[in-house]
């Protein structure tokens, strides 16, 4: 007696309509909107950006950007946070508030501090508001050879080469803009008036030397 196999049944195939039936048709992504996008740029950036900058990134009005983030300022001031956003030398950046500084200073340095020795803020100082002005000339006014210190200012970005003088060629030098972006300033203009806290006779010294 010889078994039978069953005769095989149909073959189907799968139907692809079916299949395609099945699938979860996904729309195109949506982009953040536009606070949770500044929010994610600035989280990012080393360096103060600007509106402009914001706007082509996100395809937005300036006046839109503008507006947003001034909103946003006023309301990470408002609610307290630990961080502030401020705009400072032509940008805007993240900062640690001001009442917060002293933790975090603590965190990252474990209470070592590095600070501008007092020649360099000196030297720092008439730059800032002597500018442009070449090292002979910071010199003569703090009446001490001021070469090494300008290096240091230079290796710490503060203060940059801005051309040189018609007459002697001498290089000039200038604050740079991370300068504005670490005292806080959105220009020189801003800088607090020097004359009061001047001896009265300052002048009439500056013209001996």
């Amino acid at each position: 007696m010889t078994d039978l196999a069953p005769e095989p049944g149909p073959r189907t195939e799968p139907d692809p309509r079916a299949e395609a039936g099945s699938r979860v048709e996904v729309g195109p992504r949506a982009e953040p909107e536009l606070r949770a996008g500044l929010e994610a740029i600035l989280l990012v950036v080393d360096e103060p950006v600007a509106e402009v900058t914001l706007a082509q990134v996100l395809e937005r009005p300036v006046q839109e950007v503008g507006r947003a983030i001034r909103e946003l300022s006023a309301e990470y001031t408002g609610a307290g946070r630990g961080f502030d956003l401020r705009e400072v030398a032509g940008g805007w950046r993240f900062y640690t508030r001001a009442e917060c500084a002293p933790l975090v200073e603590r965190f990252v340095r474990d209470g070592q501090q590095t600070r501008l020795t007092q020649a360099a803020l000196e030297t720092l100082a008439v730059v800032a508001y002597r500018q442009p002005v070449s090292r002979a000339r910071v010199a003569a006014i703090r009446g001490v050879n001021s070469d090494g210190v300008m290096r240091t200012l230079m290796t710490r970005g503060l203060v940059e080469e801005a051309g040189t003088e018609p007459e002697s060629q001498a290089v000039l030098y200038r604050t740079s803009s991370y300068f504005l972006e670490r005292m806080g300033l959105r220009e020189l203009d801003e800088l607090p008036e020097l004359a009061p806290f001047l001896p009265d006779d300052m002048e009439s010294l500056e013209e001996q030397k």
